[in-house]
């Protein structure tokens, strides 16, 4: 059960950080010069979840527009929203299983 809750709470890290790489390219989609940044998520220790933040042409500097297309970002937004929300509400499950688990017990 443990193991199940480590798992939905090291993924909610990761969605969050999502949303917060999102947001960041969203800011700065106006901004000349600016290269988005992805999130890559991957199995971490112990089955959760690591992200890898990924800088897309960092080492590209140029004076063009941004490379952020905001449609895209919207999804991506959306996607990390409700993925976040099924975490939360894979742990409430497993919250009230243990607590039928304990009331059983008794």
């Amino acid at each position: 059960m443990i193991d199940g809750i480590f798992a939905a709470s090291s993924a909610l890290n990761a969605f969050s950080k999502k949303v917060a790489v999102v947001s960041n390219n969203v800011a700065n989609m106006n901004t000349d010069g600016y290269k988005k940044s992805r999130t890559i998520l991957e199995e971490g220790q112990n089955g959760g979840v690591g992200v890898l933040i990924h800088e897309e042409g960092a080492n590209v500097r140029t004076e063009d527009n941004s490379n952020v297309d905001l449609a895209e970002e919207t999804v991506n937004m959306i996607l990390a929203q409700r993925a976040y929300e099924a975490n939360i509400k894979s742990i409430e499950a497993q919250n009230e299983l243990e607590g039928t688990i304990v009331d059983i017990l008794k």
